[in-house]
């Protein structure tokens, strides 16, 4: 037992804030509980808790915050035994608020209500319950049960000394028998105290066991937590609904004394506050029919993370509201248990509840449609819950008469909050004049009808254009009394407000069914209509950043909501937020806007090539969502929605008051808005180009085996110029008339096309090889015009591919006068490739023409500055005054050569370094060999006075210098040639012959199986014999036994080498022209193709295959000279001198694009990695070696290469490791052109020279695998639009809709 004075040591403090359920026949609530304060925890007056006035006593709290503040205890709760009675009576005795609650009209101070009791305990108690025994805190049972054991010791005593069992409401006042009035205002101690032992609140007697580690015993309280969870039934008297009448609740005799008009007054109000209970009876069975089976139902009807969603998206707060009307109802019981039997104000009760229901209520019946679609979906496809529903349902039977399903309920709140007015009206209809509650009454009656305006705003905009709600207009929602009390001018400013906002959410619906319709559905579909790996791409190019617009525009209609929920029915403004959302949403559209052109043409070009795609598309066209609108529809929302907001706020200030703050704020959201629009338009026609190129590369169609790839899919390409251009017939008869041209003139190629009409769709068949912008010029655009000849026989020919020398032909005629229709002026251009000559084709006015001459001027200027600026290699002269040859003019003169003057032709040089580091160049020439520092042409020395020399190679490692010269090959010690100091060991070491006859036409060195080996051909007959030969290190390094004589210096000495031995032999039964090393075997370039062959057991293989099937590439390789061979990955290219072709590792196409075309003839090719380099006379071609593209021509001429990269110990690689190979900046390749002017040495009587310039190609850049970041492309071009470039939205590439079989 503790005595009354150990509880004054507990801190007093008023009533706690807590949430509670009022359904004390269940269990807890399972987790889905309103969350709504309890009345009696406000600490100011509310009418939810007394009468006006109602007070707690002042300095009673006062002291307690004194004693509280005292305090310092910092666990005041550790002395308390919450299982003892008597230790919580004290507990109540001390926390429960006291207040002046009136009864029967009598006011009680210090008292408080059965509510006030459980509440208190349950707050002392509830951690004790939660922690120790697992009970909900909002269970309040085992509180009720404490409650009534006081109540049954007489702790403290109904006012009215009923005999009612104490119940968790407001109906009944108590208080202690101390608080009587009269007695002493000191604190007063009672003799005795309750006593009892609460068996559901007891711990374990154990010492040694704790919360952490319960003890052994399994009946331990701790162990068995959940044991406490079923507290039992609690008893209940029968609950006291009014289901009678109000006329037998009420004394007769006073029945007279009233008139009518008040007996019916109070008959209605009795009414209401039963219909009130039902309600919230309702609401009750919503959770304990619906919500709580369905959270335990095993199995579940549906996926646990689904039935949350679906609760929520349902349900709504309908809980919140069965917590707003238990407090009406709690506060309609206070104001019956103050003014019984006659209630004299019942209006100020609704008002205060209007006031509640003002956020719960609008959210709910805002919410209803669609959780009334939700539930109304889910029934449909859910068998298992409509099961659920249906058993619901007759339990539903089971407990009442009426049998109700959910649907009834979901609206039920929508229902009852409509009768509201109608009761109200008719209590305020019976009160008499002069009742204050008329006034509370009407104030109650325009609440709530504000409340329904408010809720159904709240539908209009929860519903975001859906369904019936979702099409009402402003006249709709805004009552008829108000549209009259406005002026025409301010009613039509609201309704263009209105339907901005209408407009709004119909819009970002929209983007929310770019998400659900197309993007969800495209990710989800299985088998997907697009392939996996393209469709992230795809999703990005066709909806690109529409997710981000969505966000500002959900933003934007948030705030307008707002607005509309704060000011309807008439708004004030709402330029704040559409200023907000301009400024922020500006760069949103500056990236979507450009890329519509480019989402466009994915998505047709995507279903012209994918009939699933196309098929996918039309049956999205039919969901509900759609409106029949496609996806190019969808996502051209956004464009047009910018304009909208141009006329409508255009509208809104046409019909603003002068003075308002719009007149001024407006005008800026429009500028905004209007210099949005002018600044994407750089953006979309670069984009609307892009997409034309894309047009023409899938639609134009080459010949079979023409295709030339002009890179067209290039984020850089661009197209300068397209017209009509008139071409003669190839014929003298002029059966058909003239050909009427297409031409295109994109920023890299000229390409003549005759266009042809297939299905609405324009294809153009090219009629001419696409001529290079690099490789073309301008002959004449100044010839007059001719006249189209009306007979059958021509007496001239020229244009088209006959390659006109002149002008039109002068049998045509002059023109009779100028302006004849039938007049054509010629335009002559010259492609210099191999495919090449003049052209001569015609416009049909002289603007024409003078418009194609500028155009092409234009774009071959614009090419040739866009090639300065990406080249890929550029010249290096390693020599440019040392090498003269005669002039063609002086050919026939008498030969006069002067020591060092006439150098003959380069033919050969390769770089080296010497023992000492020396970085030298030795170049072959028909005169002898010269020997020089790198890009010192001062330095250059002859040093070898051989006739013919062909090839030369330096084998660094073994300090050897092998030269063929007149067919003859010779081995020399570098030190004999350039000595690193006069007392080097091999200053005067004898060369030696390597070969024994003058018949060798070429040599190759390379490495293979750790081995240096020098192969060289010569011919017999037919044949071609190979010797394999390999340095011999310990000969080459040992001392000359005799001094070197003059002649045996200069190869005269007739002995077989001693620095090679003999490491294999063998012959081809073809012409070779070539050896090259793989990493395994040699490849023997003959009159065969490509002889693959393994020097350890000579088997070989030819290729490419000529198998059947192969037939016209057979022909093909047969009539061409094979050039090179280079490893790209898994695959070969192999390089003839007319084009290239990738075969795989058994010598078939490994590629469906067929052949490259070389533009030139390639009379040697080379190979830089990641590039390869074809030697026409006229020019360089540098092309990537994995794709074939043409990344630059450099012009020249007489160009040979006279340097590979092969030639050295250490051969360049020949692609082996394809895009894994190192990158390599330093120069491998040497070629020699001749000076474009003839050079005059200066003497009387001499031959006029041409020097011959050498020069090594250097590269320009890091090169990287093409295709890789950072890669040089094909030649990069300006664009006219700078916005697009900085903001690259096309994709990479475009899909093609030609198959390719060749390219050139």
């Amino acid at each position: 037992m503790l005595s009354r004075e150990t509880s004054y040591g507990f801190p007093v403090s008023g009533p706690s804030t807590l949430k509670y359920s009022h359904g004390h026949s269940e269990s807890g609530s399972g987790g889905f509980q309103g969350g709504s304060a309890d009345s009696l925890a406000r600490p100011r007056p509310s009418l939810y808790s007394g009468t006006p006035g109602t007070h707690v006593d002042q300095e009673e709290e006062e002291e307690d915050d004194y004693f509280d503040s005292e305090s310092d205890d910092p666990d005041p709760d550790r002395f308390v035994n919450f299982s003892l009675l008597s230790h919580l009576a004290v507990r109540l005795r001390d926390k429960v608020p006291r207040g002046t609650h009136v009864k029967s009209s009598i006011p009680y101070p210090r008292a408080f209500t059965g509510k006030d009791i459980v509440s208190t305990i349950q707050s002392q108690i509830q951690r004790e319950l939660l922690i120790n025994h697992g009970v909900s805190t909002t269970d309040r049972r085992a509180a009720l049960q404490v409650a009534r054991s006081l109540q049954q010791q007489l702790f403290f005593y109904e006012v009215e000394w009923g005999q009612k069992l104490l119940q968790d409401g407001v109906e009944d006042v108590y208080m202690f028998l101390d608080d009587l009035e009269g007695n002493s205002e000191a604190q007063r101690e009672r003799e005795e105290l309750p006593t009892a032992v609460i068996t559901s609140l007891t711990r374990c007697y154990a010492s040694s066991c704790s919360e952490d580690d319960p003890c052994y015993s399994f009946a331990c309280p701790r162990r068995q937590a959940s044991r406490i969870v079923d507290l039992g039934p609690v008893s209940e008297p029968d609950v006291h609904h009014q289901t009678e009448d109000w006329l037998s609740t009420v004394d007769p005799a006073i029945l007279h004394t009233l008139p009518e008009s008040e007996v019916h007054r109070q008959t209605i109000i009795y009414k209401t506050i039963t219909q009130e209970e039902q309600y919230v009876q309702d609401l009750d069975t919503v959770e304990a029919l619906f919500i709580r089976p369905l959270l335990k139902a095993h199995p579940p009807v549906m996926p646990l993370n689904k039935l949350d969603e679906f609760i929520e998206e349902v349900f709504g707060n309908i809980l919140d509201l069965r917590e707003c009307n238990r407090r009406l109802v709690e506060a309609m019981y206070v104001r019956q248990r103050e003014q019984a039997p006659i209630i004299q104000r019942i209006g100020d009760v609704f008002l205060e509840a209007a006031r509640e229901f003002r956020f719960a209520y609008p959210t709910y019946v805002g919410h209803l449609p669609l959780a009334e679609k939700r539930f109304k979906d889910e029934i449909e496809s859910n068998a298992d819950l409509r099961l659920f529903l249906e058993e619901c349902s007759r339990q539903s039977k089971q407990q009442e008469a009426r049998r109700l399903d959910l649907k009834h309920f979901l609206s039920r709140p929508s229902e009852h909050l409509q009768k509201y007015p109608i009761a109200l009206e008719a209590i305020m209809k019976e009160t008499t004049e002069g009742n204050p509650d008329a006034y509370y009454l009407a104030e109650a009656i325009e609440a709530i009808r504000n409340l329904q305006n408010v809720a159904q705003l709240r539908t209009f905009q929860t519903a975001m254009c859906k369904g019936p709600t979702g099409k009402w207009e402003w006249h709709d929602i805004v009552s008829k009394d108000i549209r009259e009390s406005l002026s025409k001018a301010e009613a039509k400013r609201q309704s263009i407000i209105f339907e901005l906002i209408k407009g709004e959410m119909a819009y970002v619906r929209d983007l929310e069914n770019i998400e659900t319709i197309y993007i969800q559905a495209l990710r989800e579909i299985d088998p997907p209509v697009i392939a996996r790996d393209r469709l992230n791409s795809f999703i990005s190019d066709v909806f690109h950043n529409f997710a981000e617009l969505h966000s500002h525009h959900r933003k934007l209609l948030d705030q307008l909501h707002e607005i509309q929920r704060e000011e309807h029915p008439t708004i004030r403004s709402i330029t704040a937020p559409m200023f907000d959302a301009a400024l922020n949403f500006r760069d949103a559209y500056m990236e979507y806007i450009p890329n519509y052109p480019i989402a466009a043409y994915r998505i047709d070009d995507e279903m012209a090539n994918n009939t699933e795609f196309k098929a996918f598309v039309d049956q999205c066209i039919r969901h509900p969502d759609a409106h029949r609108l496609d996806m190019k529809s969808f996502i051209n929302r956004p464009i047009p929605r910018l304009l909208r907001y141009e006329l409508l706020l255009k509208g809104i200030m046409d019909e603003t008051p002068a003075g308002h703050e719009d007149r001024e704020a407006i005008p800026q959201v429009l500028e905004i808005i209007k210099a949005l629009g002018k600044e994407t338009e750089p953006g979309v026609q670069s984009a609307k180009q892009k997409v034309q190129l894309w047009c023409y590369n899938s639609n134009l169609q080459f010949k079979p085996n023409e295709f030339v790839d002009m890179d067209l899919l290039n984020e850089n390409r661009s197209l300068i110029h397209a017209g009509k251009l008139l071409r003669q017939p190839d014929t003298g008869f002029e059966w058909n008339g003239w050909t009427e041209l297409f031409v295109l003139l994109f920023d890299n190629y000229l390409v003549m096309t005759k266009t042809k009409e297939k299905d609405g769709l324009t294809k153009y068949n090219v009629n001419r090889r696409p001529i290079p912008l690099d490789l073309l010029t301008l002959a004449n655009f100044t010839d007059p015009p001719t006249q189209r000849s009306t007979s059958i026989l021509r007496l001239g020919l020229g244009g088209g591919n006959k390659h006109v020398e002149g002008g039109p032909s002068p049998g045509s005629g002059a023109p009779d006068a100028a302006g004849d229709s039938r007049l054509v002026y010629p335009c002559t251009i010259h492609y210099n490739g191999r495919l090449g000559g003049l052209y001569t084709v015609f416009t049909e006015s002289q603007q024409a023409r003078a418009e194609w001459k500028q155009k092409l001027d234009e774009a071959i200027g614009l090419r040739k500055v866009v090639q300065e600026s990406n080249k890929v290699f550029e010249l290096e002269p390693l020599s440019t005054d040392t090498f003269l040859v005669p002039s063609i003019a002086s050919a026939a003169v008498p030969s006069w050569n002067h020591e060092n003057s006439l150098t003959g032709k380069v033919t050969c040089s390769v770089p080296f370094t010497t023992a000492d580091g020396r970085a030298l160049v030795a170049i072959g020439c028909a005169e002898g060999v010269w020997i020089g520092f790198r890009h010192d042409s001062r330095s250059m020395r002859r040093v070898l006075h051989l006739k013919m020399v062909t090839q030369c190679a330096m084998l660094e490692d073994f300090g050897m210098f092998l030269v063929l010269a007149d067919k003859a090959l010779f081995a020399y010690h570098i030190e004999a040639l350039v000595p690193s100091s006069p007392q080097s060991a091999h200053t005067s070491q004898t060369p030696q012959r390597v070969n024994g006859t003058r018949d060798v036409h070429f040599f190759s060195v390379g490495n293979q199986g750790g081995r240096t080996l020098v192969v060289y051909m010569k011919k017999k007959g037919l044949d071609s014999v190979f010797r394999v030969l390999e340095p011999v290190v310990e000969k080459i390094n040992e001392r000359s036994k005799a001094p070197a004589s003059f002649t045996s210096r200069f190869g005269i000495r007739p002995a077989r080498s001693e620095w090679f031995r003999l490491y294999r032999e063998f012959f081809l039964p073809s012409e070779s022209f070539d050896l090259v090393f793989l990493k395994a075997k040699i490849a023997i370039l003959c009159t065969k193709g490509f002889e693959i062959m393994d020097l350890t057991d000579f088997k070989s293989v030819t290729i490419p295959q000529r198998d059947d099937g192969y037939e016209r590439l057979a022909k093909r390789c047969e009539s061409c000279r094979p050039m090179g061979m280079f490893r790209v990955e898994n695959e070969f290219l192999l390089c003839y001198d007319e084009f290239g072709i990738y075969v795989n590792k058994h010598g078939a196409p490994s590629r469906n694009t067929g052949t490259i075309e070389w533009e030139g003839t390639a009379e040697r090719v080379a190979m830089h990695w990641p590039y390869i380099l074809l030697f026409d006379s006229r020019f360089i071609e540098v092309r990537h070696i994995s794709t074939g593209l043409l990344a630059q021509i450099i012009p020249g001429n007489e160009i040979r290469c006279i340097w590979d990269g092969r030639g050295t110990c250490a051969p360049p690689s020949t692609g082996s490791e394809g895009f894994h190979q190192p990158m390599n900046l330093d120069p491998r390749i040497h070629c020699v052109m001749a000076a474009p002017e003839p050079v005059q040495l200066g003497l009387i009587g001499r031959p006029r020279t041409v020097a011959q310039h050498v020069f090594e190609l250097t590269p320009t850049m890091l090169l990287c695998p093409p295709g890789a970041p950072g890669a040089p492309g094909a030649p990069v071009s300006p664009n006219n639009s700078t916005y697009f470039q900085q903001q690259p939205v096309s994709p990479p590439q475009s899909p093609n809709l030609l198959p390719m079989t060749s390219r050139r």
